[in-house]
């Protein structure tokens, strides 16, 4: 993101398509993965802390990887998808919606 970029993130699913929005951006600038792995990681943990806020769903942590498991059992991975997203082919707007979906 850029130095002192002001963006308001709310917790709430629409707060997503900002969030991918942002990835792109980055994604465009063509910056090398690892000046902004930190960023991608944290926009992951933002995306599956909304899923959590949304499901009542839990954080689950094994060997320094994270997931989010929802009451219905489904493990997702936003830390992934973020990173997915800068490879231009992940969306954690669509995780979300999927995350928060019926099972």
């Amino acid at each position: 993101m850029r130095e002192g970029a002001r963006v308001r993130l709310d917790y709430s699913a629409q707060s997503l398509w900002r969030v991918d929005r942002m990835i792109e951006e980055i994604r465009r600038e063509g910056p090398p993965y690892a000046a902004v792995e930190s960023v991608l990681r944290g926009l992951g943990a933002y995306a599956g802390e909304v899923i959590v806020r949304q499901t009542g769903a839990e954080w689950w942590a094994t060997g320094g990887e994270h997931w989010v498991r929802t009451p219905d059992g489904r493990l997702w991975d936003p830390i992934d998808e973020a990173r997915r997203c800068y490879a231009g082919h992940g969306s954690l707007r669509l995780l979300c919606r999927d995350a928060t979906a019926p099972g």
